[in-house]
């Protein structure tokens, strides 16, 4: 499965994060501790360890949402190397803008507006002319199962796996150089996990490289190239060819 390609786009050095909980007298609880990792183009990396481990944690601090404590994290942005630890918020907007996709656990959109527009949106902050931001949109949500008679409405009216999967089509309208998914199927049947399986293996084609969460050990299976164990802070190398991930604990 692994690309040819061995260009590196996030480059993670030293990284650590500890959260202060300030309702319980300041206490530190620290989640990550000195994270070496390095994610190449064309390759899936997979975030794996138990409950607690800081996997979450350490995919919202890809994306900007938590900043580090200590260490760095650069990023391949526009041909070069950005930190996203000591980036503007400029920066950072213009990073998700044209970099890095995220498929997060939750879809959070504007109440009232469709499903088709909730979709089209990342392209159309873009540029993109709207018939093909529509087209692109439509394509993956007839792909995803999601019926035509819901694309005019809110998803926030949706069962959780409609959500979902208007939220998988949102990360993938855009062919993002690096996407960063969260457990994307942890509220699908079989049908659609494989189809997103199909998405994730067209992105990596793409030369796209993908950074996930997958507690469903046949999606991770079929995807892996490489797993990462948050709590041993180690990348295993893992040739798959449809046998079993191995992992070391």
């Amino acid at each position: 499965m692994s690309n040819t390609s061995t260009t590196t786009m996030i480059q993670v050095e030293q990284l650590s994060k500890t959260f202060t909980l300030h309702n319980q007298g300041g206490i530190q609880l620290p989640i990550l501790n000195n994270v070496d990792l390095q994610i190449s183009a064309g390759q899936c990396t997979v975030l794996h360890g138990e409950s607690g481990s800081g996997k979450s944690t350490l995919l919202r601090t890809l994306y900007a949402n938590y900043l580090p404590s200590s260490g760095a994290i650069h990023v391949r942005h526009q041909g070069d190397m950005l930190d996203l630890a000591t980036a503007t918020s400029h920066e950072l907007l213009d990073v998700r803008r044209h970099t890095i996709g995220y498929v997060s656990q939750f879809l959070r959109v504007i109440p009232r507006v469709s499903t088709l527009d909730v979709v089209k949106q990342p392209l159309k902050e873009r540029g993109v002319a709207d018939d093909e931001a529509e087209a692109r949109a439509t394509l993956l949500l007839q792909q995803l199962n999601i019926p035509e008679r819901l694309w005019s409405l809110a998803p926030s009216t949706f069962s959780g796996g409609e959500q979902q999967r208007v939220n998988i089509a949102r990360g993938f309208i855009q062919n993002y150089p690096i996407l960063l998914l969260d457990e994307p199927t942890a509220s699908l049947d079989q049908k659609n996990s494989e189809v997103v399986v199909q998405l994730i293996k067209n992105a990596l084609a793409k030369n796209i490289a993908v950074v996930g969460i997958f507690h469903d050990s046949q999606v991770r299976n079929a995807v892996a190239d490489h797993v990462f164990s948050v709590n041993e802070n180690s990348l295993h190398s893992t040739q798959i060819n449809d046998q079993p991930v191995a992992l070391n604990h």
